[in-house]
């Protein structure tokens, strides 16, 4: 038996968990028709297989039909997603894991514009700022539906095989109810907290009536808003108290703060470069004074944070979530003492920007998360060995070196600098994005542990690629950035690498041309305003940065709208010229010509990259496959086959030496590229 905090079991009243460590429920959106079939089953089932003692699925399964999803939520007021579930859950407990989801009735954080376009329900008519929805305030007959639909959604999970249920009572309906800022309600569901925590109550009772008492039952609430006029940590001990006393719930999760807005909600699961467990001393003063079995997750990702959280009584159950989409097989590490392997979670959180937006939940620097069906978290063993060249090491050339040294390969890297990284070394200059640089640190030390040559400083050649006699040639030089846009007056800019790398020291008064809309330009305007510049950021879309996604939005604003920053879009810089010591920016649109004529000291173009590909058209007419590669069989997870060129070596070209796009494309090319090699 180990003494490790994390790998004691615990139990939960007739459920004994194999350790300390689950996944917390969160949405990855991928269900299909609200169902949560085989790609959503093998999600959970991959991190049930590597020893989480729990799984809980489905962030905000939607009670109701008035409850329309707007990140994919799964519909559990269908009887159809009984056997899906079920299936999910017997894997699951087959793999040793405890099965629970998470209910909601989403309130007014959805739009009337979904689903069955029905009306928007809430404890009182303001609208949430995310989701911009009007609601109707609740009538009784609304309450008395939506309770019944509570139960009938836990009695289905307890057919379906789970082990419990847990209702979402933070930022949804049921906490919309809690929170003064938003109850307008009139008695008995408005008041004092009795009041506002009647509709949580009777949900709880009416579940508890038709699951009976071997269910589990819990409740994620927020321990207090942080906000004027919100929920109190006061008030969140006496309603953790209600909870227990009322004889009926099992568990608390406890939460901190709003999550209404981009910047609430970001609080309230912190990004990378905010402060890692902020919310553990809220959920640890709910559990030394409620005395209820105590769960917690809020931006806890690694092991020794998680293993504090256990050993200093503050937690029972410690959610390691985000940090299971970067490394699946977290609890199988620290079993077998090989912490050191764990893939980091470098916090980007591009997982859940992208659901906000609609998208399925990726990690940055893990391409078979939610992919698990056709993309291996292990590396299999080559039959055949080969020899295989890699030109570049940024993300998409180390990923590839890693996958191919992890099948047996010999690997030889060129890297014309004297550190690796590209791209990604670039972006973790900026203090708050250091974490990147884990996308780089992990994968060094998995070459180097499986005896990956570097040849660093080395501008490879085609020359010195044919005289390591290579079987594989895979071309991974990145891109460089584009700037020469313009009509007139390109040699007067430069590039937003260039203010990044301190190549060119920031001007006065600046114009930041950005149409690339990604995370250079806006650390760019960031380094530039924190210099004391007056900076303004032209896009000539109708938003600015629309790649960087809410989420990350959220610290750029906090680092610049205090300073000499304004953002304009709908224009376009479409030249510069010289006017005395000062540059004059001529400034049209897309919607009509303007000619618009203003100076500035300095201006900057922000246009993406081009890829950096000489020595793969030097290498192409030598390569036995001409650089082309067999779509059907790259998908289908076959080896290349193609031919055409003479005998030697097959050439491939992945990430950014492609076409310009970001860190996970170019990491997910060099995995499902290898893993066939």
């Amino acid at each position: 038996m180990s003494n490790d905090p994390l790998l004691q079991p615990y139990q939960l009243k007739h459920l004994t968990l194999r350790n300390r460590i689950m996944t917390t429920s969160h949405e990855p959106a991928y269900g299909e028709d609200g169902m949560p079939k085989d790609r959503y089953r093998l999600y959970h089932l991959e991190r049930a297989k590597a020893g989480v003692a729990m799984v809980m699925t489905a962030g905000s399964a939607s009670v109701s039909r008035d409850s329309p999803p707007v990140f994919s939520n799964l519909l559990v007021w269908k009887d159809e997603v009984v056997p899906w579930m079920k299936r999910l859950a017997d894997d699951c407990h087959d793999a040793g894991a405890a099965v629970m989801i998470q209910l909601s009735h989403l309130g007014r954080r959805t739009r009337w514009d979904k689903g069955d376009w029905l009306p928007v329900v809430a404890a009182g008519p303001e609208r949430e700022p995310s989701h911009r929805a009007f609601p109707k305030k609740a009538e009784q007959w609304d309450l008395d539906r939506i309770i019944e639909d509570y139960a009938d959604a836990a009695e289905r999970m307890k057919a379906a095989g789970l082990d419990g249920v847990e209702f979402l009572a933070h930022g949804h309906l049921l906490d919309q109810f809690i929170s003064p800022l938003t109850n307008r309600m009139d008695a008995p569901y408005g008041g004092n907290l009795e009041n506002r925590a009647r509709l949580l109550l009777e949900v709880v009772a009416a579940c508890r009536k038709r699951v009976g008492d071997q269910f589990i039952l819990g409740v994620r609430f927020g321990g207090e808003e942080a906000q004027a006029g919100g929920t109190t940590v006061e008030e969140g001990v006496a309603l953790g108290k209600m909870l227990r006393d009322s004889g009926m719930v099992d568990f608390m999760n406890i939460n901190r703060g709003r999550i209404h807005t981009d910047p609430a909600m970001t609080d309230m699961i912190p990004i990378q470069g905010m402060k890692s467990a902020p919310h553990l001393d809220l959920a640890g003063r709910l559990k030394a004074e409620v005395g209820l079995p105590t769960f917690h997750a809020a931006r806890i990702p690694d092991v020794a944070t998680a293993r504090y959280a256990v050993a200093s009584g503050q937690l029972d159950m410690v959610g390691m979530t985000r940090a299971h989409m970067a490394d699946p097989h977290i609890v199988q590490k620290i079993i077998e003492k090989r912490e050191e392997d764990i893939r980091p979670c470098v916090g980007a959180t591009y997982c859940l920007d992208r659901i906000y937006q609609g998208g399925m939940a990726l990690c940055i620097h893990n391409p078979a998360t939610g992919r698990e069906s056709t993309m291996p978290h292990t590396i299999t063993p080559a039959k055949a060995l080969k020899k295989v060249v890699v030109i570049g090491a940024g993300p998409a050339g180390l990923e590839a070196a890693r996958v191919a040294a992890e099948r047996g390969h010999q690997v030889v890297v060129f890297e014309a600098a004297d550190q690796p990284g590209g791209q990604v070394r670039l972006t973790s200059l900026t203090k708050r994005r250091s974490e990147m640089i884990g996308i780089i640190d992990w994968r060094m030390a998995q070459c180097a542990a499986r005896d990956v040559e570097f040849r660093f400083n080395t501008f490879a050649e085609a020359t010195d690629v044919l005289a390591e006699k290579p079987d594989v040639v895979i071309i991974a030089t990145g891109g460089l950035p584009q700037k020469d846009i313009l009509a007139f007056g390109n040699d007067l800019t430069v590039n937003a690498w260039d203010i990044l790398a301190g190549d060119v020291k920031p001007g006065q008064n600046v114009l930041l041309f950005d149409d690339a809309g990604d995370h250079s330009a806006l650390q760019a305007a960031q380094l530039l305003a924190e210099a004391g510049s007056t900076v303004e950021v032209m896009t000539p879309d109708r938003s600015f940065a629309p790649e960087v996604m809410a989420m990350n939005l959220v610290p750029y604003m906090r680092a610049m709208q205090d300073k000499k920053v304004t953002f304009t879009v709908t224009y376009r810089l479409t030249g510069v010229k010289k006017s005395g010591n000062r540059l004059t920016a001529v400034i049209d649109s897309d919607y009509m010509d303007l000619g618009q004529e203003r100076d500035f000291d300095q201006i900057i173009v922000n246009h993406g990259t081009a890829p950096l590909d000489d020595i793969y058209f030097d290498l192409k007419p030598q390569s036995e496959n001409l650089g082309a590669v067999d779509y059907d069989a790259l998908i289908a997870g076959q080896p290349q086959t193609m031919n055409g060129g003479p005998a030697g070596f097959k050439l491939f070209r992945i990430g950014d030496a492609v076409e310009s796009r970001n860190t996970h494309a170019a990491i997910y090319d060099a995995l499902r590229l290898m893993k066939d090699i």
